[in-house]
């Protein structure tokens, strides 16, 4: 688990950190910060969980960091830190998961964790991990996985959605567009092949002749982990599935 602990004043960022440490479990990542944008950018590099926000902080409050934090992960839980009440609503409108008054004991972050809005699910052994609810992402050791093209993501979701069926040619020219670019669709396989292959992970896509799949075996899914009635799964899914893709609409209710 990755948390990030964000407080303009020294002092309050200090304590919030000791008392965050013994609330939250051993393995847990904690990443402390005095400037919210640099909270902002380092952010965009990892999987964060959950972010204890103080809520009037300079340049970026608590509750615009908190916005921009849901661009980049809408499933991020989101607890203000704060000594003042007046901003309830604002925590309400944008979702949060919780709402601390200063000073913060680790009795109070204990009892926000087990009522997160977005319950985390537990980390496996496995290195490569895809968040099919909200927006389609792929993260290699926590980290965004980036592929050359934005096509090349779509085409490894649509083969993620089969979970390990194979699909030909034909049937994801069909899917990706309404035009013949077979030509330009090998380009996408092989930039899939070359990216997971940079990262160690070559053997999560299999390429056969004139088709391909998956290795559902290889990732750690959080609809996969629905499908098998995870508790926590369960709970995380908010009826948004691949939502940045009109063929995966009906998807999951369709399996269901």
């Amino acid at each position: 688990m990755k948390v990030i602990l964000v407080d303009d004043e020294h002092l309050n960022l200090v304590r919030l950190q000791t008392e965050a440490k013994k609330a939250l479990p051993e393995d847990t990542e904690i990443f402390a910060y005095e400037n919210p944008l640099e909270a902002l950018k380092e952010s965009k590099n990892k999987q964060i969980d959950i972010a204890f926000l103080d809520i009037e902080m300079p340049e970026l409050n608590g509750i615009q960091l908190a916005k921009e934090l849901k661009k980049i992960n809408p499933t991020i839980n989101v607890i203000f830190v704060t000594a003042y009440d007046n901003y309830a609503l604002d925590a309400y409108k944008i979702h949060a998961s919780g709402y601390l008054s200063k000073p913060v004991k680790a009795q109070k972050i204990t009892e926000e964790l087990e009522a997160l809005r977005h319950p985390i699910l537990v980390k496996s052994d496995k290195r490569l991990s895809v968040k099919c609810f909200g927006n389609f992402e792929v993260f290699v050791d926590g980290n965004p996985l980036k592929f050359q093209r934005s096509k090349s993501k779509e085409l490894f979701a649509y083969l993620v959605d089969r979970e390990g069926a194979t699909a030909n040619i034909n049937e994801l020219n069909a899917i990706l567009w309404e035009e013949d670019h077979k030509s330009y669709l090998r380009n996408l396989i092989a930039d899939i092949q070359q990216t997971l292959k940079a990262v160690g992970c070559s053997d999560v896509f299999i390429k056969r002749h004139n088709e391909c799949c998956i290795d559902p075996n290889k990732i750690d899914c959080d609809a996969y982990e629905y499908k098998k009635n995870n508790p926590d799964a369960v709970r995380s899914y908010r009826g948004e599935y691949m939502i940045q893709y009109s063929w995966a609409f009906f998807s999951l209710e369709y399996d269901d």
